[in-house]
C-alpha cells in the first residue's frame, strides 16, 4: 500500500473499484466504528493502517517488517 496516514474516497474508490459516493458511505460507517471506540475521526478520511485492517485483514503494513530488518 501506500505511505499516506490517512486515505480519502478518491483514494478508498480507486482501491477498491467503487464509485466515490459509495467510498464515502464506507468511510463514514468506519469512522462510526471509530468514534465508538473512542477515537478521534476526519470527515471524508480513514486511517489506512484501520483500513488495512478492516478489507485486507493485515494488523501491520506489509513494509513496516522490512523496515524492522534495515534498522537491526
Amino acid at each position: 500500500m501506500s505511505t499516506k496516514l490517512y486515505l480519502s474516497a478518491k483514494d478508498v474508490a480507486s482501491l477498491l473499484e467503487i464509485s466515490e459516493g459509495f467510498a464515502y458511505r464506507l468511510i463514514r460507517e468506519m469512522n462510526l466504528e471509530l468514534r465508538q471506540q473512542s477515537y478521534l475521526t476526519i470527515s471524508g478520511r480513514i486511517p489506512t493502517r484501520y483500513f488495512e485492517e478492516k478489507w485486507y485483514g493485515l494488523k501491520e503494513p506489509a513494509n513496516e517488517g522490512a523496515r524492522e530488518k534495515e534498522v537491526k
